[in-house]
């Protein structure tokens, strides 16, 4: 299964049974219409809280987990990797990012409080909509704008929660073997197009290709200055919204293990913080996204032909966008070109219309 220990390779969280979760920066977006995914702008840094176990909070390193960097109003999404089947719990502010509801040790269907990996790709915010969620954007706790303080009354804990979970043990081996048989048949049928003489046998078949390593090693850990001073905490509360479907559990829920396999607590931390806290300088504040639209470069829109997307959770229906807390602070939109929109996954079917009849 991977073993019990969560580990930070490079900037990429890997949890038991190799499920990786890397934080990637991105274009903050208008809090008001829908819009398509905005891309990528390469990966927070990330370290973790025992190697600055004396420049932390108290409550940090009691808390354990790693941290990350990100400036006020700063967005971000989620890019998720798993080898096998995985469920994947996401809580901001212990809040489910997907179902709405309190964290909990266990999942559900009704409503589903997970997302399922390898299906589920990235999540860019909470499932507030039909087809669509809401930004993950920066907010500091006190405020009340953070998602956790707007559903529950209370901002206590902030950061980001993950939890995962592998299919039980009698679903887990069913699964390999039928991954096994379907990479064989795959095997056979692509040097079957080659003329390869199937007299070799599968042993002959040459070995699966190495997983690429996730990024490079973490830097040394900078000194840590005297003391445990109060740091910023910070959570994630919303900007705005995009096109993007949370897909539903095909599964029954008995597939899954009880037991979690692993967990692990992501605390946000300020610019000034974070030098304090690591010696290091934060990233430079994203690029503008005016900028970025005007230059050509892309945007994106996912379709997954065969999954079905859940409903919106209820209790994240009525969260607003920052800037109903903070004020606007944003340039009128610039919207993308059709031609810098690129489409990801299955190509969607062209509209049908409809007439008098």
């Amino acid at each position: 299964m991977g073993g019990d220990a969560v580990r930070l390779d490079g900037n990429t969280l890997v949890l038991p049974g190799e499920v990786g979760v890397r934080f990637i920066r991105t274009l903050r977006l208008p809090e008001q219409g829908t819009h398509p995914l905005p891309p990528g702008l390469g990966e927070f840094p990330v370290r973790r809280v025992a190697d600055y176990a004396a420049s932390v909070p108290p409550e940090w390193a009691e808390r354990g987990g790693v941290m990350l960097p990100m400036y006020l109003r700063e967005a971000m999404w989620l890019s998720f990797s798993a080898k096998e089947p995985a469920a994947l719990q996401i809580g901001v502010g212990k809040v489910c990012a997907v179902s709405g509801k309190p964290w909990s040790a266990r999942l559900d269907h009704d409503p589903q409080n997970y997302v399922v990996l390898p299906r589920q790709p990235w999540l860019d915010g909470i499932n507030s909509g039909k087809g669509t969620i809401r930004q993950f954007v920066a907010v500091p706790l006190g405020l009340g704008a953070t998602v956790e303080g707007q559903v529950t009354g209370e901002e206590t804990w902030g950061g980001i929660q993950l939890q995962n979970f592998a299919l039980n043990d009698l679903e887990l081996a069913r699964w390999r073997k039928a991954e096994e048989e379907r990479r064989e048949r795959a095997s056979r049928r692509r040097y079957h197009e080659s003329g390869y003489d199937f007299m070799a046998g599968p042993g002959a078949l040459p070995p699966p290709a190495a997983a690429p390593a996730y990024g490079a090693p973490p830097p040394a850990p900078g000194g840590h200055p005297a003391g445990a001073p109060r740091a910023t905490a910070m959570g994630l509360g919303v900007g705005g919204t995009m096109r993007q479907e949370i897909y539903k559990d095909e599964r029954p829920l008995a597939d899954w293990s009880t037991e979690r396999s692993g967990r692990v607590f992501v605390h946000l931390v300020t610019p000034p913080d974070w030098r304090r806290i690591t010696g290091e300088a934060a990233p430079p504040s994203p690029v503008d996204r005016a900028a970025y639209t005007a230059a050509g470069l892309p945007w994106f829109d996912y379709f997954d032909s065969d999954a079905t997307d859940l409903a919106p959770a209820d209790p994240l229906a009525n969260v607003v966008p920052v800037g109903d807390w903070l004020g606007d602070d944003q340039e009128p939109w610039q919207s993308p070109a059709p031609g810098q929109v690129h489409q990801l996954g299955d190509k969607q079917g062209k509209p049908v219309e409809d007439g008098d009849w």
